[in-house]
């Protein structure tokens, strides 16, 4: 089989994230709209400015793997091993790859293991001895998650982590179908994160974008009018991308197809006033809908990046319009519920646009309530059933990344699959 003919489909969704452990309890907490932001509980942010976040429920992460190798990783690695067998086993496949060399891992990362650095780094400076654990070295690496992984489930084919900050959620599976077309039969794609550190949140203080309002019912609200910055959070999403006849041939059901994608830069350094290249980024869309084959009327659903900043909401609502050349798509977007986890916030609005599709809904909008001055789109006020099967899905990376990825959704179970 060519290259240009090899498809790739995902058969299997992982879910860990403040909406809840696996795929289902995600999707019910997008349909309900229920709000899961609140005091951040990992460490004591009561002295910082941003005092709320997004965080998994219920975590334990002795579940998902043994404890000598949690006490040589970070929780964000952790919450990465969690979605990986949850998506394994979603799609029916084993915990080990029964064809090492087939098997490949593909995630995106940005800032690493925060919180096993900032404990051992403490332990640097505190104690009389003046050192560090044995691990120090690896788990705070950013592609410490996709070695790990590939240890641990025998993916032995291509492996590698992509670094995009939030855009890098698209940029893994984007990646994932070119190893597929390559020769791979599975891919681990997705990507998981762990913000929430005193360290990783004075960094992300830094940049200005956090809000620091107190009510998390108001705290994070992109596109409206008191939109006043991000919540930071933890988790994401984690897919099986697989090749097409190889998942025919053992029977799996297939959530969809990964069909365009289009990257791009913006190619000036992110200041403190702007707010990101409408330009860019829609040329990051129309890239993803040409290689997809699809006009931009016949999109059902845009799930976008919603940051929560007012100059950056005007701009990819600029974006949005430009590349949708007057068309006005339906948008939802589901961000405000759970906090932004950076790459694994993009990952996990692609597992919302999957489920979607996989349940024959798609869900409202939560927010804006009031649209702000230069947002105008076509916001989602009630759930309905897709027409087309087709959505595209939009991040943006600290200083200038733009991603888009087209999916095209299977018809939903019982029903007659594309």
């Amino acid at each position: 089989m060519t290259e240009q003919r090899r498809r790739a489909v995902v058969t299997g969704i992982g879910v860990v994230a403040p909406s809840g452990i696996g795929a289902e309890a995600h999707w019910r907490t997008v349909l309900s709209g229920q709000r899961r932001t609140g005091p951040v509980t990992l460490f004591d942010a009561t002295g910082y400015p941003t005092r709320l976040g997004g965080e998994v429920p219920d975590f334990d992460a002795s579940r998902y793997t043994d404890n000598r190798i949690l006490v040589q990783t970070d929780r964000w690695t952790h919450l990465g091993f969690a979605a990986t067998r949850l998506a394994l086993t979603d799609a029916g496949l084993p915990e080990r790859a029964s064809d090492p060399y087939g098997w490949a891992v593909t995630m995106a990362s940005s800032s690493g293991g925060n919180l096993f650095g900032q404990r051992e780094l403490q332990r640097l400076w505190s104690s009389p001895t003046r050192t560090v654990g044995a691990y120090q070295s690896i788990a705070w690496f950013y592609a410490a998650s996709v070695g790990q992984l590939s240890i641990g489930h025998q993916a032995k084919g291509p492996c590698g982590v992509l670094v995009t900050e939030a855009a890098g959620g698209l940029d893994s599976l984007a990646h994932a179908v070119r190893t597929v077309r390559r020769g791979a039969s599975v891919v681990l794609a997705g990507a998981t994160e762990c913000p929430l550190s005193p360290y990783a949140l004075a960094c992300q203080l830094r940049s200005g974008l956090l809000s620091d309002v107190t009510d998390p019912e108001r705290a994070y609200r992109p596109f409206d009018a008191a939109a006043s910055g991000y919540l930071p959070a933890e988790g994401g999403a984690v897919f099986v991308v697989e090749e097409y006849e190889h998942a025919l041939a053992r029977g799996a059901r297939s959530y969809g197809e990964v069909t365009g994608w289009g990257a791009t830069h913006d190619a000036v350094h992110t200041t403190a006033e702007s707010g990101g290249d409408p330009h860019q980024y829609a040329r990051a869309m129309r890239l993803a809908l040409g290689r997809a084959g699809v006009e931009p009327g016949d999109v059902d659903l845009v799930v976008p990046d919603a940051l929560g900043v007012p100059r950056f909401d005007r701009a990819e609502a600029t974006a949005l319009r430009a590349a949708f050349a007057g068309t006005a798509p339906p948008v939802s977007t589901h961000k405000t519920l759970t906090g932004r986890a950076h790459q694994g916030g993009s990952a996990l609005d692609v597992a919302t646009a999957l489920l979607a599709f996989a349940h024959d809904t798609l869900p409202a909008s939560a927010g804006p309530d009031r649209v702000a001055d230069g947002c105008d789109l076509d916001f989602l006020r009630e759930r309905r059933r897709p027409r087309s099967r087709v959505a595209m899905v939009c991040a943006r990376g600290f200083d200038g990344f733009n991603s888009a990825l087209v999916l095209r959704g299977s018809a939903p179970a019982g029903e007659e699959r594309r």
